[in-house]
């Protein structure tokens, strides 16, 4: 029976309600159910499957990016193991978290939780680079932020010089957060540190960020450049254009192109349960308009992710957002 994209999701079928598999499919995503450090709310590890059910509800055609099903989208199976390690880390964080940081006599329990969140490094790398050697294009779902280093690592090693669009309420550039090396709010920072083909992060969204984050990005220099939320509010209040503050950005960007999508960049009343959602960020459309502006740019899209869904005790507000989002991204994908 030929595929009916207009028809509801089967049971059985795979993500979007989509007949593929992975040989058929040129987008392959990669959930990762981990979020250990995660410092203010928790349950991002629980984003995966959310939006894997959420996205039964997300019809097919869109406006800006097209048949986007017809790339081919396959979602990998969940890793149990993954899944595991983040709730045996997120055990030993919790008590660190709670006192404020890790102290002097944690350095054991520390050690456990860097060394968790490497395993999740390495599973990601390898993984992405799995996609990457087959030609397709890799997608990761979290989990929380720091799960994105892997995957951001094997793009970067596969396309040389890249730049990433990083859509956040958070600038990301602490250094050791709360004295986990690999925590949710150092993920740009160890992708600066320790990912030389990353030639330019362009962050938008930003409302949230301690001042030495902020210098940490001046200290940049050319390699980062940040548009803050109330920045764009205040030149949209006077008269500029959201299309042209879009364009602007992603000018900024190289040729070859990842985007690290937190769903905190958007307002809160779209992502309530993330893990720190902040006041102000973007309408969907505009978040939209963002993106369709990097699709009409011509440049290539070499990877993506989508992180710190944190789905709802009672509903499923946060995935059916979060599902939405993530159609958009696979509409990046070059054919």
């Amino acid at each position: 029976m030929p595929f009916d994209p207009d028809a509801a999701g089967q049971p059985g079928s795979g993500i979007f309600g989509l007949p593929f598999n992975r040989g058929q499919s040129r987008v392959i995503l990669l959930p990762v159910p981990f979020d250990a450090t995660t410092s203010y709310g928790n349950g991002t590890a629980g984003g995966p499957a959310a939006i894997y059910d959420a996205s039964m509800q997300v019809d097919l055609y869109d406006r800006r990016f097209g048949r986007v099903y017809e790339k081919g989208i396959f979602m990998e199976p969940e890793s149990q193991k993954i899944a595991t390690l983040s709730a045996q880390a997120r055990k030993l964080a919790e008590p660190l978290i709670e006192q404020g940081g890790a102290e002097e006599g944690d350095h054991a329990a520390v050690e456990k939780i860097n060394a968790a969140g490497e395993e999740v490094n390495r599973f990601t790398f390898e993984q992405t680079r799995r996609t990457l050697s087959e030609g397709k294009i890799p997608g990761l779902v979290g989990g929380d932020h720091s799960t994105s280093f892997g995957a951001i690592r094997a793009c970067a090693e596969t396309a040389g010089q890249m730049g990433i669009l990083h859509v956040d309420a958070h600038m990301d550039f602490r250094d050791a957060y709360e004295g986990f090396l690999w925590s949710h709010a150092s993920i740009m920072h160890n992708v600066l540190r320790r990912v030389p083909q990353v030639s330019k992060i362009v962050q938008v969204g930003i409302r949230d960020f301690g001042e030495g984050e902020m210098d940490f990005g001046i200290e940049q220099g050319q390699r980062v450049h940040t548009f803050y939320d109330d920045q764009w509010a205040e030149e949209m209040a006077g008269g500029t254009a959201l299309t042209d503050l879009a364009r602007q950005a992603v000018s900024l960007l190289p040729e070859k192109v990842y985007v690290s999508f937190d769903i905190d960049a958007l307002d809160p009343a779209l992502c309530p349960h993330t893990g720190t959602p902040v006041p102000g960020g973007m309408p969907f459309n505009q978040a939209a308009i963002l993106l369709d502006a990097l699709k009409k740019s011509g440049k290539q899209v070499v990877g993506f992710d989508l992180v710190e869904v944190g789905p709802g005790p009672d509903d499923e507000w946060d995935a059916n957002v979060g599902a939405r989002v993530l159609y958009k991204l696979c509409g990046l994908v070059n054919g």
